[in-house]
């Protein structure tokens, strides 16, 4: 699968070598031998063939660099770690390899809901966390291999803990998130690919489109949810709800712009802090999204 390079035998190799050097080495340097011994030990115990990886694992990855990967050490959560297994799917567009970029762009698509499904509040997730995947190379997929594992991954310090928060979340605050998230997918998925209105009003009247149906439907939903700052929410989202709408109907893009301005100010994440600390759920801006917003 690609990603990275196994390096089991030269853990092992290591390991044995420390052992034998002992004789050689004083007290305290032998104690720090057999300690590095141990560990190298423990790690070519814990390798695991990156084909069995299960949602839920744990990991360190064998390389720091992108390519080919074989295998990955697996360790407890409760153990600092680099990156763990939040979703897995098959790719099943037919019996060709969609080549590289064909497989990139599934798992760029396939594996933020995946992973929405596992740690449904991307707010709550540790700082410098991506989103990251293990994907079939062409090698692989001539055997059978078909699958995907959806990582998140520290890009500073390590992962302390499992990133799942799915089961523990109250009805009301799934509710919520499920909502949410459908909006900020609903706007990013449907992202035209040229920067400005002028250059593809089809495309923005879509985007604008989609972004409309999925604030109806998280509208709909929180009325099901009592607090007075989710009340004061679900009517500005109301409000964003219409102006997309108009966005969407726009003759020209004139009027595009005078529905579209008010209409993306109205889902600005900051918006929705007081009633998620109602709800009990996160309230810092991932930076990702906060940077989007202050442009």
């Amino acid at each position: 699968m690609t990603i990275r390079a196994p390096y089991r035998s030269l853990r092992g190799i290591s390991a044995v070598v420390a052992l034998l050097a002992i004789g050689a080495v004083g007290c305290s340097e032998v104690s720090d031998a057999v300690d590095s011994a141990k560990d190298g030990a423990k790690k070519v115990a814990r390798q695991r063939s990156v084909f069995s990886l299960d949602i839920g694992d744990c990991y360190n990855p064998n390389s720091k660099d992108e390519g080919t990967a074989y295998s990955i050490e697996i360790v407890p959560c409760d153990e600092a770690h680099e990156g763990q297994v939040v979703g897995e799917f098959t790719i099943d567009e037919g019996n060709e390899y969609p080549g590289d970029d064909g497989v990139s762009t599934i798992a760029d698509d396939r594996c933020p809901v995946e992973a929405q499904k596992y740690s449904p509040d991307t707010w709550a997730l540790p700082e410098g966390a991506a989103l990251f995947y293990y994907t079939p190379t062409k090698e692989s997929w001539a055997t059978g291999d078909r699958a995907v594992s959806c990582t998140y991954t520290s890009e500073k310090s390590k992962l302390s803990g499992s990133l799942e928060t799915a089961k523990s979340l109250k009805p009301e605050q799934a509710a919520y998130l499920e909502g949410s998230n459908a909006v900020y997918e609903a706007l990013w998925a449907n992202q035209p690919e040229k920067d400005a209105v002028e250059d593809d009003l089809a495309g923005y009247k879509a985007q604008a489109k989609a972004v409309a149906a999925a604030l109806d439907t998280h509208v709909e939903g929180l009325a099901g949810i009592e607090g007075t700052e989710v009340g004061k929410l679900r009517a500005t989202l109301t409000k964003a709800a219409g102006n997309w709408k108009k966005a969407a109907d726009a003759a020209d893009v004139d009027a595009f712009y005078l529905a579209y301005d008010p209409a993306f100010t109205d889902i600005d994440p900051n918006k929705s802090v007081a009633a998620r600390k109602e709800l009990g759920l996160a309230t810092t801006v991932p930076a990702d999204e906060a940077e989007v917003w202050a442009v």
